[in-house]
């Protein structure tokens, strides 16, 4: 048995390609005392039976960064380790059997070229040329990467666990972890077993590495990692004679991926209904194991693919392999600090693509550690977007049957779960669903994202072209821009920081200046040492100890971590009291007139001047109103205490009748917003985009003399602005934006949209986007002429600085 020594600077946890590739990379930047454990043998659980297949393009910009660094990466580890990696570029191909398929496919492929991704939009003949086994009946068109691979996944665990120990890393097989110590938000050490042998050692980190086994693993060291291994099935054909290589092939349309390995056939699909396995736990001895066979839940898949390459009809199936592996709730793995603790990192919960992830995530996780920050963005698959509830059990259950065939599902835009629903709803909610609310699901909330009209269908109909309820939205945004509409906005974070450091507090973590009287609003950001935004939030001085910070519902987890993170000395009290009070944002022209209909307080500019909260009487209760608005029009959030929210959402409703008042949806907060410039945290602005370059300067106060990112904010009005976020509309009133579409300035792709909606008042798609603008005048980058590509289209497009609706907010302070 292999010693294991006293104390480590990092145990890694788990010996598959990402607890590997972790390893390697930290030992790449000088780290020593790197200790990996691996309860059985590297690659036993999962990488061993990967299909391995390497493909650079995912779908954010970052992801796809992770995705190329791996392929480059793999490329060269043959060279460094001596280990055979079977890593060949032989290049992918994507069919599409439906137009809407043709759409996503050739919509990801001019996303490709915006991230510097070599990709090729074929024809069904070409696709023959390149695959002459394959039946092209149905085939509508087709994208090909010629740098996408394939490698074996076990030696390339293998190559990057020998580089590990090449830099003095150590590899310990056959030893089981049984235990975290932990005290207050860190650990301290490993309980390890060897056979009969136990022991100790202590960490100053851990990265929780364990695949499948990484939901126990995150118990035990007091972490919520939501994940379920599935069954995941694929066959090998005998040899077929004079097969040679060809371009990995993916129908996912029918579910189907195939490589040619070694002369024969590898048949692997992502059935739509999967089957979850190990509700009872996984089995203690398991190693290199596999499931039982099911060829009933299999045949499907088959029976197209046999039709799809007939030489399959004439190939015996040497191998049927069943084998787990582990599925995410929203298909995004997990990466990060950990939110609940302070020195444990996650790399787990891979979703089948953690060969071509592994790369890059353990690169990106390897940076995070050493430099104390994120390297860039990596919001997509942050730990900490991760809810408590999610890892129920039940839940997990429920949602992995789905998330496995989401992966070839067609990825429409609006695209809701079905699995796992229901879990988390606020006080409105049977309301809303009374008078014909359309749900969507977010960080587990029920939310309205539109209203069907009395006889419509209440139900998704998805399509990349405009879908059943885009008209609906239109009626919402008419109203809120027009008259007056209400909507639920109770999923928005909130958290309470309250102590008598509390102004001093939210001074130091925030660029805003909150030293103000009671009652003042604050938008601001929270900024890292460069500048970049971590959070984007409203803050609400309560009393003289207290504020109030709203934060999307998306990320109030990450927001709340990242304040804790950064309490230091203050003597401060954090508290999520999201699920406390319900929100109903009443919005419009007339949302001044239809509140004092309700109320005998007075929402004058005088008493209630934008920017500022206020207690009320409402009907018979009481609530708290604060006058700030996403949509860009005059308008008011109503906070009400869970207990009274359903008689105010009926007195709102009751005298709303008077006014015509339209119930609204999330959907029509995002046309009004995107017409309004406002932006949307993760999309527009991330832990990467500089606050000065995302157009959000008028929120930092650089007069404060110390707060996180003072520095960075100096530096860049110092040396002027590389990047600025500028605001697009369509000129054609056609085609729809929803983001990543390239954005062209004079004939040349600078960048992509970060986000996109129709402008219905304006009369257009409409989007935002970073665009190079070193040593330039804001007039000088508003000279040129702007395209944007639309699925390999180029379309002219107008170019704004300033808001396009409302630019000097007129209608805000009305």
């Amino acid at each position: 048995m292999a010693d294991v020594p006293a104390h480590a600077r990092v145990v890694i946890i788990g010996g598959g390609v990402i607890g590997c590739s972790v390893a390697y990379h930290l030992t790449k930047l000088g780290w020593k005392d790197v200790v990996l454990l691996e309860r059985k043998q590297l690659t036993s659980g999962t990488t061993w039976h990967a299909a391995g297949l390497i493909a650079q393009l995912r779908a954010t910009k970052n992801m796809t960064k992770l995705a190329k660094y791996s392929q480059e990466l793999y490329g060269n580890l043959e060279e460094e380790t001596g280990v055979a990696t079977g890593f060949k570029r032989c290049g992918s191909i994507t069919v599409a059997l439906t137009d809407e398929r043709r759409e996503e496919i050739y919509r990801q492929a001019a996303m490709a070229r915006a991230f510097g991704v070599d990709v090729e939009e074929i024809s069904p003949q070409e696709v023959l040329k390149r695959y002459e086994h394959l039946n092209i009946d149905g085939v509508k068109g087709a994208v090909y990467l010629d740098k996408d691979g394939q490698g074996d996944p076990a030696n390339i665990a293998l190559a990057l666990a020998k580089g590990a120990r090449q830099r003095g890393g150590r590899v310990i097989e056959r030893t089981i972890v049984t235990g975290i110590t932990k005290q207050g938000r860190r650990v301290t050490g490993v309980d390890w077993q060897q056979g009969e042998e136990t022991g100790h050692i202590t960490a100053d980190m851990v990265v929780n590495c364990a695949g499948m086994w990484g939901h126990e693993v995150g118990r035990m060291a007091g972490v919520n990692v939501p994940l379920h291994a599935c069954e995941h099935f694929y066959i090998v054909t005998e040899a077929i004679l004079g097969l040679s290589q060809l371009p990995v092939l993916r129908v996912p349309d029918e579910c189907a991926y195939y490589k040619e390995d070694a002369g024969k056939m590898l048949l692997g699909a992502f059935e739509p209904h999967a089957k979850p396995w190990a509700m009872e736990g996984i089995p203690k001895d398991f190693e290199f194991d596999q499931l039982p066979e099911d060829f009933d839940h299999f045949e499907p898949i088959l029976e197209a693919a046999v039709s799809r390459m007939p030489m399959l009809a004439e190939a015996g199936i040497h191998t049927f392999f069943n084998g787990p592996e582990s599925f995410t709730p929203d298909d995004a793995y997990h990466l990060g600090l950990a939110p609940e603790m302070d020195n444990v990192w996650v790399a787990a919960g891979f979703n089948s693509i953690g060969i071509q992830s592994a790369g890059g995530a353990g690169m990106a996780l390897s940076q995070w550690m050493d430099a104390g920050e994120k390297p860039f963005d990596l919001g997509d698959v942050d730990i900490s977007r991760m809810q408590p509830f999610q890892g129920n059990k039940t839940y997990l259950f429920e949602r992995s049957k789905e998330t496995l065939g989401l992966l070839y599902a067609d990825h429409f835009p609006y695209r809701q779960k079905a699995t796992a629903r229901g879990v988390r709803r606020t006080p409105f909610h049977d309301h809303l669903l009374a008078r014909g609310a359309v749900m969507g699901e977010l960080a587990g909330w029920e939310r309205a994202n539109w209203i069907a009209r009395e006889g419509q269908e209440r139900e998704y109909r998805y399509s990349w072209k405009r879908q059943n309820f885009f008209e609906n939205v239109a009626e919402e945004h008419r109203a809120i821009r027009t008259n007056v509409g209400m909507y639920d906005m109770s999923s928005f974070g909130k958290v309470r920081v309250e102590g008598r450091d509390a102004e001093a507090f939210m001074n130091y973590i925030g660029g805003g200046d909150y030293t103000v009287p009671n009652g003042k609003i604050v938008y601001t950001q929270f900024l890292n040492r460069r500048g970049g935004i971590e959070a984007d939030v409203t803050v609400t001085r309560m009393s003289e100890f207290a504020y109030l910070v709203v934060t999307p519902a998306a990320t109030r987890l990450a927001d709340e971590a990242w304040m804790r993170r950064n309490i230091g000395n203050f003597n401060v009290v954090i508290t999520d009291v999201t699920a406390g009070e319900g929100v109903l944002a009443v919005m419009g022209p007339q949302s001044r007139a239809l509140l004092q209909a309700v109320s005998p307080n007075d929402f004058s500019n005088d008493v209630n001047p934008f920017g500022t909260a206020q207690e009320i009487e409402i009907g018979m209760g009481l609530a708290r109103v604060h006058r700030v608005t996403y949509v860009g029009e005059l308008g008011w959030e109503v906070y009400v205490s869970a207990d009274q929210a359903g008689h105010v959402f009926e007195t709102l409703m009751h005298a709303g009748q008077d006014f015509d008042l339209k119930l609204c949806g999330m959907h029509m907060m995002d046309t009004c917003r995107m017409e309004k410039g406002f932006r949307h945290f993760g999309h527009d602005i991330t832990a990467e985009d500089h606050v000065l370059e995302a157009g959000l300067g008028f929120a930092v106060k650089t007069s404060k003399p110390d707060f996180m990112g003072r520095e960075a904010v100096l530096e860049k009005k110092e040396a002027g602005l590389e990047m600025r976020l500028v605001q697009f509309k369509l000129t054609d009133p056609e085609p729809l934006l929803y983001h990543n579409e390239p954005v062209l300035r004079d004939g040349e792709i600078v960048g992509y949209l970060s986000s996109g909606a129709y402008g219905h008042t304006l009369g257009g798609a409409m989007g935002l986007g970073y665009v190079p603008c070193k040593g330039e005048s804001a007039a000088e980058l508003l000279a040129s002429s702007y395209e944007i590509d639309v699925m390999g289209m180029r379309v002219k497009a107008e170019a704004s600085l300033k808001p396009m609706y409302d630019p000097t907010s007129e209608r805000v302070k009305m």
